[in-house]
């Protein structure tokens, strides 16, 4: 495939994704820091390390909940042409995903609970072939995840006729 034929702008995703990403941190990291502050209250207390660990999982905890879903949020971006979508996502690992309409097998559009809250949606679509057969693009309004899901249901349609 040339390179000329891959969309080149990228739009990004809702900014409530971003919140959602927040709060899922937030809930995930809950736990390990509960953690930390019964073992700090219960072993450590009498030890020089008293406080110690908290402060250790407080501080990354801070990191995955307000640094990291920002960084993750302004790294997700999409491209929509006649024939093709783009998925490019990546902080740590920068991911390039290509779709051709011809490879869609099903597309789906998810919301779960933080979606529903947050107001945004996810467009998962299946391809043929086993590497990278699901590719998801989180973080879409509602509208917008139907709107790609339906353009891409047309396009094959068009193609298989």
């Amino acid at each position: 495939m040339t390179p000329a034929v891959v969309p080149v702008d990228l739009q990004p995703v809702e900014p409530g994704y971003r919140h959602s990403l927040m709060l899922r941190s937030a809930i995930f990291w809950l736990i390990p820091l509960i953690g930390a502050l019964v073992l700090d209250r219960l072993v450590l207390s009498e030890t020089w390390a008293a406080g110690l660990v908290p402060l250790i999982v407080a501080f990354f905890a801070f990191g995955a909940v307000v640094v990291g879903p920002g960084r993750i949020y302004r790294r997700l971006g999409y491209a929509l042409d006649g024939r093709l979508l783009r998925v490019v996502r990546g902080w740590l690992f920068h991911v390039d995903t290509v779709v051709p309409f011809v490879r869609v097998q099903h597309i789906d559009v998810t919301r779960g609970p933080f979606d529903k809250l947050f107001g945004t949606a996810t467009l998962v679509v299946h391809t043929a072939g086993t590497h990278n057969s699901v590719v998801t693009l989180p973080g879409l309004a509602p509208d917008r995840a139907t709107e790609i899901r339906d353009s891409i249901r047309a396009e094959i349609r068009a193609d298989s006729e």
